[in-house]
């Protein structure tokens, strides 16, 4: 069974991860953030899921977890 993925268009990350446009890009290239996935010829969408999954790598950072 196939699950329904949402996607996180570039406000809605700017808006969870509290960085610029220019910062989430630099993020992306550097390897720090997940990388886009092109959804159009000319659009791009984050997973959510994968935003999340980071959003809880750096909390988890933060408390000295692994």
């Amino acid at each position: 069974m196939t699950t329904t993925k949402k996607f996180l268009r570039l406000p809605a990350v700017i808006e969870a991860t509290g960085w610029s446009r220019a910062t989430i890009w630099r993020k992306v290239k550097a390897g720090v953030l997940p990388a886009p996935i092109p959804i159009g010829p000319k659009s791009v969408a984050w997973d959510a899921a994968e935003i999340a999954e980071w959003q809880q790598r750096c909390i988890d950072a933060r408390r000295g977890c692994a």
